[in-house]
């Protein structure tokens, strides 16, 4: 997070602030600023009050983080929210995790062929769904639904990049799924006091880019690794310097990035300049061309599975 209470910047060192945003009041800045560090100093202190977000997750995601946790425990837990069970054996039958076409019915199954890590992350499509149907919550449907859209994307890139190095690419995956937990937490914060803070677009605009430091410690309050919390912490870090084995940051790094470039018309080129974790994870021109293409592919599988 920035020093001093000033606005997070991007690559060019320009103020993080979306394209066309409108002009804010200085009592507006003033609101929004004063709510980031209140934030900031509740989740340093390991108190997240997430609006809206089902405990059944956060039990799930401190169960998983505990090595000793046996498969019958995370089934109980996931057993006793039905819709949650539901949609876990719908993704684990979905064609993006069920390479051999053969349907499970049962909750063990589902859980042992998805793994721990995509249960995480089918809980997490759960949680946004019921979040984004909450009344309290209805002026951020739409963002909501962007950023989730935005994260299945960075996770398909992620799990694609991971597979070029010795990294679990199904952790890499959570990582990018989980990338925009802090603009998640701190959107669903601001819906509840939007008032005070101006209009939505106001908000929105000035609290873009504050979202790793908060996601990071969001993640660590719920148990998760210390190498996918700092990740999400360093996702803004691309002057980070070259690495002889690659890290999760690394591969969020250039999924990020190409995720990024995914939106452009073809035929796409990837700002690698100066980014020293394309160089760590060895990808070089050609080999994002052809993640792109895969990912493209992939994307497509994972949003059928996870949407929301």
């Amino acid at each position: 997070m920035s020093e001093g209470g000033a606005p997070p910047t991007n690559r060019s060192g320009s103020q993080s602030v979306p394209a066309g945003s409108t002009a804010t009041t200085p009592q507006e800045r003033a609101a929004a600023l004063a709510f980031l560090h209140t934030l900031a100093s509740e989740v340093s202190e390991g108190s997240i009050d997430l609006p809206c977000f089902p405990d059944v997750v956060i039990r799930i995601s401190t169960a998983l983080a505990d090595p000793n946790t046996t498969s019958d425990h995370v089934v109980t837990i996931v057993g006793a929210e039905p819709r949650l069970a539901a949609r876990i054996l719908q993704t684990a039958n979905s064609a993006a995790f069920n390479s051999s076409g053969k349907p499970l019915t049962d909750l063990q199954s589902a859980i042992t062929r998805l793994g721990h890590q995509m249960v995480h992350g089918t809980a997490m499509s759960y949680a946004m769904q019921q979040m984004r149907n909450e009344a309290s919550l209805r002026s951020i449907a739409q963002p909501l639904t962007e950023l989730w859209n935005k994260s299945i994307a960075v996770a398909s890139i992620c799990r694609i990049v991971a597979q070029r190095t010795k990294l679990s690419a199904d952790e890499a995956f959570l990582t990018g799924l989980l990338s925009g937990i802090g603009s998640l937490y701190i959107m669903a914060r601001a819906a509840t006091q939007a008032s005070a803070l101006g209009s939505e677009r106001s908000w929105l605009d000035l609290l873009a880019g504050w979202q790793a430091s908060i996601g990071k410690a969001v993640l660590e309050s719920w148990g998760f690794s210390e190498e996918l919390c700092d990740a999400v912490g360093e996702q803004e870090d691309y002057e980070r310097r070259w690495k002889h084995a690659a890290g999760l940051t690394d591969v969020l790094l250039v999924s990020l990035i190409l995720a990024e470039t995914l939106k452009n018309p073809k035929p796409r080129v990837v700002a690698t300049d100066g980014i020293h974790a394309f160089l760590t994870v060895g990808a070089t021109a050609e080999d994002c061309a052809a993640i792109l293409s895969e990912a493209e592919k992939q994307i497509d599988l994972v949003h059928r599975a996870l949407a929301i």
